[in-house]
């Protein structure tokens, strides 16, 4: 099912009643990994796979929440003193209304359908889509105009408690604030941002690995860890910082001797790659892709020996891309331990390199990958009932 048209005839079939539609892409990071948290920079851009939601009042305080891709429903009283999470996709968006609650927004009884494109498990932040589209969908129907900012931190917040995935802003920002043909440069502490162009002439192509390791959330959490252990340690020689956004390369050789080994590449990796962002979006602006696809370059390399998040699989997708005619850059996106790698490639390329890593991965691997070619897409919003059969992607 794909659409607006599909999710409303849904929805009517399902609940007898005429919904508001919305919807919320996924994305993607061009460059900028582990930096949200630590409070850097990122450039993200969303993606054409959206989470689209329908949506219905209710004359109670009940929430009922329904997808198509699973199927258990999930009931939940908005009066109710304690809510727990259920350890299931519907933490998602009930996580969202106890936020939206606790920040004052008047919720409403609602009935609710999920319908979600983002790919799962390839890093593409289906969790954010569902996450972005619910809140909007929520704060709208109670009469609420919630600003776009505090939106997405309220998302990252019921992420962050409820759901209990230590995220940063990156995700739920992009999915609210994504333009078409444009990727985001973000400033995760100030939460300001510009948008940078991406030329006509490349396309983003996406490789899924169709491989997440059993540690991977493990991993993440390890990672956000072992920064605030770094900056608690620099804190004690650097005063006043509050992150490894605000440390120098040279301060942290000259206070190599108060990290570990292991906290010591943690912390090159995010002061290395902040400056890689910056350095990547000049590149952009300039429309150098030769120079943008070495920082890329440069990012994976670090993700995979300082940061150590990546794995064999990733690390494949990334060699064999870089063999390809019209690659600029490639490196792996997203969290790590597996997922997707993200490849910029010129339009007239495009094709042929899928098809290429395609057979190439399958061959080394045994593992069918998905692939997909994309642009940047418009971010998070109601659909008018004029676009009510317009389609995503």
């Amino acid at each position: 099912m794909r659409g607006s048209t599909s999710i409303a005839e849904q929805f009517r079939a399902k609940f007898g009643a005429n919904p508001r539609v919305y919807r919320a892409p996924g994305r993607v990071n061009l460059i900028g990994e582990h930096t949200d948290y630590n409070e850097g920079y990122v450039m993200p851009v969303a993606l054409g796979f959206y989470c689209w939601l329908a949506i219905s009042p209710r004359d109670d305080q009940k929430l009922v929440i329904s997808s198509d891709g699973f199927s258990d429903t999930a009931e939940v009283e908005l009066d109710s003193p304690e809510i727990h999470p259920r350890k299931t996709w519907s933490d998602y968006p009930v996580g969202v209304a106890l936020e939206l609650k606790r920040a004052g927004v008047p919720l409403r009884g609602a009935n609710l359908l999920i319908h979600g494109e983002v790919p799962m498990g390839a890093g593409l932040s289906s969790s954010a889509a569902i996450e972005v589209a619910t809140a909007l969908a929520l704060a709208e129907q109670s009469g609420h105009s919630p600003d776009r900012v505090q939106l997405a931190l309220l998302c990252q917040k019921a992420e962050n408690e409820f759901v209990g995935a230590r995220c940063g802003i990156m995700d739920q920002f992009i999915s609210l604030h994504g333009r078409k043909n444009h990727a985001l440069l973000l400033d995760c502490r100030a939460l300001d941002f510009e948008l940078v162009a991406i030329p006509e002439c490349v396309r983003l192509v996406i490789c899924n690995t169709m491989v997440k390791h059993e540690h991977a959330s493990s991993g993440y959490n390890q990672r956000r860890a072992e920064c605030e252990e770094a900056v608690q340690r620099l804190a004690k020689v650097l005063p006043g910082i509050r992150s490894l956004r605000d440390v120098t390369l040279d301060q942290l050789d000259l206070h190599r001797g108060t990290l570990s080994e292991v906290l010591y590449k943690r912390a090159l990796h995010v002061i290395a790659e902040n400056a890689r962002v910056l350095g990547a979006t000049e590149a952009l602006r300039a429309e150098d892709l030769e120079r943008f696809g070495k920082r890329m370059a440069e990012s994976h390399s670090s993700l995979r020996d300082l940061y150590e998040v990546s794995c064999v699989e990733l690390d494949l997708m990334v060699d064999q891309a870089n063999r390809q005619e019209g690659v600029y850059g490639a490196r792996m996106t997203g969290g790590g331990f597996g997922g997707s790698t993200i490849n910029l490639v010129e339009s007239r390329f495009a094709d042929a390199f899928a098809e290429n890593m395609a057979r190439g991965y399958e061959k080394e691997t045994g593992i069918v990958p998905q692939i997909y070619i994309c642009a940047p897409a418009e971010g998070a919003g109601a659909i008018r009932s004029s676009s009510v059969g317009e389609k995503s992607g």
